[in-house]
This record gives C-alpha cells, sequence and structure tokens, in this order.
C-alpha cells in the first residue's frame, strides 16, 4: 500500500497519483471526504468493486454510490433528473447528500458530488466517474482516521490518504431517494429533512 499525507504533498501530486493508479484494473484507493474516509475504484471497474466488497465484508446486494464532479457525469452515467431531483441538486451539491434517481436502464443511480477539494481534483484529473462506499468494515462505525479504516478492512487498498482526523461528530452523507415528485430520506445525516422541505416550498 501506497500512502500519502496531505500535510506533506500537494493536493494535486496526490490527485495525479490516485488518478495513474485508477488506471490498473482492480485499484482500490482510501480517501478522505468531508464526511468520513471512504474506498472508491473507477464506476465501471468490476474488479475494484469487487474488492470493495471484499475489504468491507459487504454485502453484495448493497450497491456503491457514484462520486461525479458534475451533473454531466452524473448524467453521462444514465441518471435522469426529475423537476425535484433539479431542485434539491442544485441546493445541496456539492455536499453531504448522495441522491438516488432513476435511471435511463431502468436501475436507479445513486450519486454524491463531494466537498472535498482532493476528491474534486482527482475526479477533474481523472475524468471519469467513482463507485464509492465508507471505509469501515460493514457494520462498524464510520471510519475517522486512516488508521481505524486500515484496522477495520479485510486487507489493503493500493492507495491511502491521510488528511488527519474527521471531527467526531461527522456524520456519513444523507441518502435521499426521488421518484418523480416523491422523496424518501433512507439514511439521515448531515442533510436533514428540514433542510430539504425548506428548499423544496422555496
Amino acid at each position: 500500500m501506497i500512502s500519502f499525507n496531505t500535510e506533506k504533498s500537494s493536493t494535486t501530486d496526490i490527485a495525479t497519483a490516485c488518478a495513474e493508479t485508477l488506471k490498473t484494473a482492480g485499484s482500490v484507493l482510501l480517501v478522505p471526504t468531508e464526511t468520513v474516509y471512504g474506498l472508491v475504484c473507477d464506476w465501471d471497474d468490476e474488479s475494484g468493486r469487487n474488492r470493495i466488497y471484499e475489504l468491507k465484508q459487504r454485502d453484495y446486494g448493497k450497491p456503491l454510490a457514484m462520486f461525479a464532479l458534475n451533473r454531466v457525469m452524473i448524467e453521462d452515467a444514465g441518471a435522469i433528473f426529475s423537476p425535484m431531483a433539479e431542485k434539491i441538486f442544485n441546493a445541496f451539491c456539492p455536499g453531504p447528500i448522495t441522491m438516488i434517481v432513476d435511471g435511463r436502464d431502468g436501475v436507479p443511480v445513486g450519486f454524491r458530488i463531494p466537498d472535498h477539494p482532493l476528491i474534486l481534483e482527482l475526479l477533474a484529473q481523472y475524468g471519469r466517474p467513482l463507485a464509492s462506499t465508507s471505509a469501515n468494515r460493514s457494520g462498524e462505525p464510520n471510519a475517522l482516521t486512516v488508521q481505524d479504516a486500515v484496522t477495520m478492512l479485510d486487507g489493503s487498498p493500493d492507495i491511502s490518504v491521510d488528511a488527519g482526523a474527521i471531527p467526531p461528530d461527522s456524520q456519513a452523507s444523507t441518502v435521499l431517494q426521488i421518484k418523480g415528485d416523491n422523496w424518501n430520506i433512507l439514511r439521515p445525516g448531515p442533510v436533514t429533512e428540514a433542510d430539504i422541505l425548506e428548499v423544496i416550498k422555496a
């Protein structure tokens, strides 16, 4: 495992190394976000996805979310924005909300635009969406440090990026499912029901 520290290496240099590594099938990265530490691989890399499931001991029936740079990247991956989804997206993205919307092929697409400089730089350099999930073993508390994640994971990612400890009151992103004009919070998080209602009523 190659390790980087954001205090010792620039965001650009770390993102460049991460983007280069992702070009190899099966590569998985351990990275910080503004919510918790996470695992990512190329969105279409089946072997990378399988490694994430193995590292986390995650149920293969639970889908991974997409990290994307912008709406174009999300729509290119098949997501369909209803007027309701567009309104919520414009209000909270980038930020700590994962939105699940209908997809062109009938399969829902869950996505997030992280509000974190390293992830945004990585997405810009790599030019493709990433499959993502929190870096804790399934059923265990969120990983708020690199060491937390490494201790819990069943194996090692190709690269780990240490950005220091995430505040202990940090929450994983809010997960919001949207079907047409209907929405439902599947996992409470930093973006609250009250926040969403305020935007919808505006």
